[in-house]
């Protein structure tokens, strides 16, 4: 039982197809959601960061043309949202291996006091008592309406694992797949996503870190102890 089903919107989707068929699991790209640009306006007042905490804030929110972002210290979560600042332009990229809260303390502790978040339309706002961080939505994952149907015909087989990206992720998948839960395995990046898929499921974990690498990597014990049995 090595088929993963990956739920999450492309182009992420097919990057983490690649990782998955690279450790030998057989991937089912079905995504949930549907990537689309916000029309927006660039927040006023000075900066002192940009903050990324997904590569659709560059991808549809055309960051490059935008001169004086380029030249603020850039703080990303994950390595491929950092690859994409960097492929745009922006000089100086940190990146941060867990998630947005644990990017705000970073920089908060690094001095800065107020940063720019482009952002999705559905985001976790990431002010803290010591940094002012000012969200703009500039891309919206708009919701399916039904299982892609890769989706459908791997649950009614009952042998793939679903892996789970994010709460918001979770939630969508837990409503759209609840005939199938008794008999569906799911993986989720965080304890935030496997709370937000509730109960039920034929087997449910949680990646020790929230990080696509360590999603993976669940999954594959997941599917090693699934084969044994």
């Amino acid at each position: 039982m090595s088929r993963v089903l990956v739920l999450r919107p492309q182009p992420a989707a097919e990057a983490t197809a690649g990782r998955a068929r690279a450790l030998g699991l057989e991937p089912v790209v079905a995504p949930l959601f549907i990537v689309r640009p916000l029309a927006w306006r660039p927040p006023e007042g000075r900066f002192d960061a940009l903050v990324l905490t997904s590569a659709n804030a560059l991808r549809h929110g055309g960051l490059a043309s935008h001169e004086p972002y380029r030249h603020l210290p850039c703080y990303a979560v994950g390595e491929a949202t950092a690859e994409a600042a960097r492929a745009a332009g922006i000089e100086d990229v940190r990146v941060g291996r867990s998630d947005g809260a644990a990017l705000a303390r970073w920089m908060a502790a690094d001095g800065i006091e107020r940063a720019f978040h482009p952002c999705g339309a559905d985001h976790v706002p990431l002010a803290t008592a010591r940094l002012d961080v000012v969200d703009v939505p500039v891309y919206a994952a708009e919701p399916v309406d039904t299982l892609p149907g890769a989706a459908e015909q791997a649950l009614r087989a009952g042998d793939a694992l679903a892996l789970l990206h994010s709460p918001r992720a979770a939630a969508l998948f837990a409503r759209l797949a609840a005939p199938h839960a008794p008999r569906t395995r799911i993986a989720a990046i965080s304890p935030a996503a496997l709370a937000a898929a509730g109960p039920g499921w034929a087997e449910a974990a949680a990646a020790a870190r929230p990080r696509d690498d360590a999603l993976l990597e669940l999954a594959v014990k997941l599917c090693q102890i699934a084969a044994t049995r």
